[in-house]
């Protein structure tokens, strides 16, 4: 099966910015910044998009480049006879099908936004009436189901155009558009009363607030944003060339990712503190506080109608690369044509994504954790806590250590092409401090994890010794 090709370089920053940049940004970083201390949260996630994020997005590049197979494929090709680093693959492919078993239902919530917003139904209504419309649409199994299966439905269309024709088109659109309209939002947002509160709240870290919960919180989303540990941004270095160095790339795309989540909060806190809206509030934050926002804005049906489309955009173009990715891991597996494995595939994924959708309403009683928890928790913390780290930490190792690819081959698949180099200095740093940090942070996020009210397993040792 002659392996595809992305058409520019454009639309390789595009597709994979667009990977990391989604719910990640739009929606989860905003109201985790909220949960974690504000500016203390932001501080300690940049310095973990630089220390972690980028050595590992190399990983991930290299290894793609180098193989041109997707996460399933690659250990074949690039280890030795009779290894089994391989196992990641088959690891990693489960990771990806999780994630985007919670991450429909997430986009299919903003597809359901958008049209109420467009239709007229989102505004002209109370604080109670708009605050009460989010938990309204999770009680409806109809609207949430319904949401959910249009988004895989219409993911897996797109990618049956093929790769150049419809993922790497539709993406860049959706991406140019998103970025222009995020930016307008955000001066708009700097304009409303509560913007000064806002920013000093956001933007001003206050250390006191950085505990083990902030810094395991940071180093997860670091990872959740970016798509890492599980080999999402692995099937884009497989559709390039080796024209550019890998470096320049991956710091074009970590800027680009960060660039919109710091915009995102800039759009979504000035309307906390206007509103009276706590910015704490979870997962809702973006739900109940833009629909108040835009509920009591002049035009605010076109507003808030505009800014769901493209939050949607947003949240789709890692709908798309997550797709992308498992299909390329069946297809290599199978031999199937593009067309047949996006028919199984969507099939597949529609099915395995009903849980969730049906967490909050018919199935809302089985609750994995504490008594707010759902079927999306569960979901969420397997592969934000779980296989995002250790799937990074497999990956990692495989790069450095000479019983797999060595560094040395590393080392020069990323500055292989025109543009930035790195130096062998980056060799200790990434054998001896990467992987002890990423082990650690495992084990925190673990043991701190809230798994029943009021019970984490830090808390019981503490307890019992």
């Amino acid at each position: 099966m002659e392996r595809e090709q992305l058409s520019s370089r454009l639309g390789f920053i595009l597709l994979s910015a667009g990977c990391a940049i989604g719910v990640g940004n739009v929606w989860k970083f905003p109201w985790m910044t909220g949960q974690n201390g504000g500016g203390a949260f932001v501080l300690v996630y940049l310095i973990f998009l630089i220390l972690l994020g980028l050595p590992i997005m190399l990983v991930e590049f290299s290894l793609g480049r180098a193989s041109k197979k997707s996460i399933a494929g690659l250990y074949q090709t690039l280890q030795k006879p009779g290894q089994k680093w391989h196992l990641h693959g088959y690891m990693a492919l489960c990771a990806n099908v999780l994630l985007v078993m919670f991450y429909t239902s997430v986009t299919g919530w903003i597809l359901h936004y958008f049209i109420s917003f467009l239709g007229g139904n989102m505004t002209g209504l109370t604080d109670v009436e708009s605050s009460a419309l989010f938990s309204n649409m999770q009680a409806n199994p109809s609207i949430m189901v319904g949401s959910m299966a249009i988004v895989v439905i219409l993911g897996f269309i797109i990618l049956s155009f093929g790769l150049q024709k419809g993922v790497e088109r539709v993406t860049k659109y959706m991406m140019i558009v998103l970025l222009f309209l995020m930016v307008v939002l955000a001066v708009h947002g700097l304009t409303l009363s509560g913007a000064g509160e806002a920013v000093n709240f956001y933007l001003k870290p206050d250390l006191s607030k950085i505990n083990g919960n902030v810094i395991v919180a940071a180093m997860n989303q670091a990872f959740f944003t970016l798509s890492l540990g599980i080999g999402s941004m692995t099937i884009f270095g497989s559709y390039i060339g080796k024209e550019r160095s890998l470096l320049g790339e991956s710091v074009n795309i970590l800027i680009l990712d960060t660039f919109v989540a710091i915009v995102a909060g800039l759009i979504i806190f000035p309307a906390c503190f206007t509103f009276d809206i706590t910015p704490t509030a979870g997962p809702k934050l973006l739900f109940v506080a833009l629909a108040r926002v835009f509920n009591g804005m002049p035009g605010g049906r076109w507003w808030g109608s505009l800014f769901f489309l493209f939050m949607f955009f947003a949240a789709m173009s890692t709908i798309i690369a997550v797709f992308e990715n498992i299909l390329a891991c069946i297809r290599e597996y199978t031999n199937w044509s593009r067309v047949k494995g996006c028919i199984i595939c969507g099939a597949v994924i529609l099915l395995l994504s009903i849980p969730c959708a049906l967490g909050y309403n018919l199935w809302s009683s089985f609750k994995p954790f504490t008594a707010e928890s759902s079927i999306m928790d569960l979901e969420d913390f397997l592969v934000t806590n779980c296989f995002l780290p250790l799937g990074t930490l497999w990956a990692l190792l495989f790069c450095i250590r000479k019983r797999g690819w060595g560094f040395d081959n590393f080392i020069n698949e990323v500055n292989t092409g025109k543009g930035m180099k790195i130096g062998r200095w980056i060799k200790p740093y990434m054998t001896y401090v990467l992987p002890v940090v990423i082990i650690v942070i495992f084990i925190i996020g673990i043991m701190t994890y809230e798994f029943a009210d009021n019970f984490t397993i830090w808390s019981w040792l503490k307890n019992l010794f």
